[in-house]
């Protein structure tokens, strides 16, 4: 309601503002907890720490509704906060993970973080404090040279998955594993309009650590109307015209199961079904953008006639 009464320009400067204090905020109370849960790793102290993380949740929420116009919602009925979901999502923006995190309706939000972010103030020992996996993935040409780091990775997801049963969670993946630009999908070439081709093994692993206990997998789509293909900067100068995201719940039956390291059938139709998935999201990107497209030809039209 607030954005009503200030220019554009303000409401995205503060609405940045409202984020990074924040971040700040909850970072320190966060980081703090962590220490002590190090000293006395007890069940009242985790419960704190999601407290103060569901914090940081709410305040990305209202900085979101004041730094963009119009954020719409779709997501399914049974959807439950008190359940354990495996979320999968396309990468834009860094403000993704801001978005995702400000859905009230999912459980406590956990990503899959590059290790690159663990030195990050306040993120990175955030995420650290509430066990969040840091994916470290090692070349080919490293594991030629050093055929222990192979594992290194699973291992590492396999520790910080068993931690999410402790609390109602989404695992959230970036399953692309990097933010779309159009330079990068120049390079990949391959079958997506609006989308990089999605990587299988992270997911994987948190299937394999966690399916006894997920209630379901929640396949989300994420869409920004922005003037600028920087959405950062689009929300930051209070450009930003639409936020997105649109759910669909799959139940755990419908997703194949089995161990991705060492089933090599397995790993084929994980990535199959990855695949498919991705290219159902890619065709509801392209059903989206030429509507858009339609409507603003038509608008276009009007224009001229007045």
């Amino acid at each position: 309601m607030l954005r009503k009464f200030l220019p554009a320009w303000l409401a995205g400067a503060t609405a940045t503002a409202i984020l990074l204090a924040n971040t700040l905020l909850w970072g320190i109370v966060v980081f703090a907890l962590g220490l002590v849960k190090c000293v006395l790793p007890l069940r009242g102290v985790s419960d704190l720490l999601h407290w103060a993380y569901k914090g940081w949740c709410r305040g990305n929420r209202v900085g979101l509704q004041l730094g963009c116009p119009d954020i719409t919602l779709s997501l399914p009925e049974h959807m439950s906060n008190q359940a354990w979901y495996l979320l999968v999502a396309n990468h834009i923006s860094w403000l993704d993970i801001v978005v995702l995190s400000a859905l009230d309706r999912l459980p406590a939000p956990k990503f899959f973080l590059k290790d690159e972010l663990k030195y990050v103030p306040l993120i990175g020992t955030g995420a650290w404090a509430l066990g969040m996996p840091f994916m470290k993935r090692a070349s080919k040409a490293k594991i030629a040279k050093n055929p222990k780091l192979k594992g290194m990775d699973v291992e590492r997801t396999q520790h910080s998955c068993r931690h999410f049963r402790q609390h109602p969670t989404t695992v959230i993946n970036f399953v692309e594993g990097t933010r779309f630009t159009a330079q990068k999908h120049q390079r990949q070439g391959g079958d997506f309009h609006y989308l990089l081709k999605p990587k299988a093994g992270g997911v994987a692993f948190a299937l394999e650590v966690l399916a006894q206990q997920l209630d379901g997998l929640l396949d989300a789509t994420v869409i920004y109307q922005s003037p600028d293909q920087h959405i950062c900067r689009s929300f930051m100068c209070g450009k930003l015209q639409r936020i997105e995201v649109r759910i669909q719940l799959l139940s755990m039956g419908s997703v194949p199961q089995g161990n991705y390291q060492t089933d090599k059938q397995y790993r084929i139709a994980f990535q199959a079904y990855l695949n498919q998935l991705w290219l159902d999201k890619d065709a509801q990107l392209i059903a989206y953008w030429e509507q858009q497209q339609a409507r603003e030809a038509v608008c276009g039209e009007e224009v001229k006639q007045l």
